[in-house]
């Protein structure tokens, strides 16, 4: 029974991650359209890794960002049918800049 909820939740999780942002939505947007729920609003962790400022993200060059991003990893799903590049472009600079401080 435990295992049901568990799969139940994660199901939940992932499909709050999906969708489709607007084609001229900025990195911010489409971040919280999409990875807030797992990564948090201020991109501190929840679900998924933290991604701000001294993270292990924060340190991946942007084609480790971009891979993960579009393939998916471990846990995480692909975003392939739902970014094009320049969004994910625009995601990964918003990711930057945030970091950045």
């Amino acid at each position: 029974m435990r295992r049901v909820a568990i799969v139940a939740l994660l199901s939940v999780l992932v499909s709050s991650c999906v969708g489709r942002p607007e084609a001229d939505a900025t990195g911010e947007e489409i971040y919280l359209q999409l990875c807030s729920n797992c990564h948090g609003a201020q991109l501190e962790g929840g679900v998924g890794p933290a991604l701000g400022p001294g993270t292990n993200a924060a340190e991946q060059p942007d084609e480790y960002l971009q891979v993960t991003i579009v393939e998916g990893r471990g846990r995480m799903p692909s975003f392939s049918s739902s970014l094009t590049n320049d969004q994910v472009g625009h995601l990964i600079d918003y990711l930057r800049e945030t970091q950045a401080g």
